[in-house]
């Protein structure tokens, strides 16, 4: 039987080349679904049964602490950070401080952002500013399951907001960059065995190795760091 496990749509890629890895490594199948990371909380909680579950570190303890996953099995695996991403050919805003991204969020006429966790914090950053009054009507939100970089390709938003991993492979935008310091917004993701599972030994061992060494060049491959 393969190890089953759910992820969301932020780390579908570095997912599947580490689950490639591990399959050659231990000649043991590997099977992760990707979908909204909304969705894929939901289907947990519900107790659909899967072995393993990957998504933003709160998103796994709150699914913890309702009983779905097994205790200290928990591994933060990778963090991302938030990019700023335009239509391929447009021109780059100035992001190269908290003003200059300010400015570029307010002079857009329209801003894309995520129903995950990089999305939230976006818009506590949009409070923060005092900008969200302003902002209104023009703030788009990506169903879930659909990268905002998919939004921005169609040219939907002129603005695209969302983690580095999720833009990067993208065809049809440009990644302008990550966001500066103070307001860059970095999204732990992490994993842990699911309640129940009747294969929870296989399923720690392989992330084990998903958070070892040897996994750190997939994650920077696909725009995140190693835990």
């Amino acid at each position: 039987m393969p190890i089953k496990g759910i992820s969301s749509m932020a780390t579908r890629q570095v997912l599947a080349e580490l689950a490639e890895a591990y399959e050659r490594r231990c000649d043991r199948a590997v099977e992760i679904e990707s979908v909204g990371g909304v969705d894929a909380a939901k289907r947990v909680q519900a107790g659909e049964p899967f072995d393993v579950v990957f998504l933003a570190s709160d998103a796994v303890d709150k699914l913890a602490a309702a009983g779905r996953i097994a205790p200290y099995s928990k591994v933060d695996l990778m963090v991302s950070p938030v990019a700023v991403a335009v239509r391929t050919g447009a021109p780059h805003p100035d992001i190269a401080s908290e003003e200059a991204v300010r400015s570029a969020v307010l002079a857009a006429p329209s801003v894309g952002y995520s129903t995950g966790p990089s999305g939230v914090a976006l818009l506590r950053l949009f409070d923060r500013w005092g900008v969200t009054a302003q902002l209104q009507g023009r703030l788009v939100q990506a169903p879930p399951g659909v990268p905002v970089g998919t939004l921005v390709a169609r040219g939907d938003v002129a603005l695209g907001f969302q983690q580095l991993s999720e833009l990067l492979h993208l065809q049809g935008i440009d990644v302008v960059g990550t966001l500066p310091q103070p307001v860059q917004i970095v999204t732990t993701f992490s994993a842990g065995v699911c309640a129940g599972s009747p294969d929870g030994d296989a399923a720690r061992a392989m992330l084990d190795f998903m958070a070892s060494p040897e996994a750190a060049d997939a994650k920077r491959r696909h725009g995140m760091e190693p835990a």
